[in-house]
């Protein structure tokens, strides 16, 4: 299994719909925060998550969260 890239030292605040999403586990995407299926034979894969009322968010991008796919600070004690 691959490590995770760390996409962004920055969380990704966004207004999402309501609807079902794919974070991006693997920090090799290229749509980030989402998946656009460049984890192929990484061995990480991404993790499903619903909305069910509009509402901002946080999302996590430098894949180190312990609370996937929503940021939990984790970005701020990286080197």
């Amino acid at each position: 299994m691959c490590q995770a890239v760390i996409a962004s030292k920055k969380p990704a605040y966004m207004n999402l719909e309501p609807g079902t999403y794919y974070w991006c586990a693997c920090g090799r995407s290229k749509d980030q925060p989402f998946c656009d299926g460049s984890h192929q034979g990484s061995g990480i894969e991404p993790v499903e998550f619903t909305i069910d009322s509009t509402q901002r968010v946080s999302l996590c991008q430098c894949k180190q969260t312990k609370t996937p796919p929503f940021c939990d600070g984790a970005h701020n004690y990286l080197k």
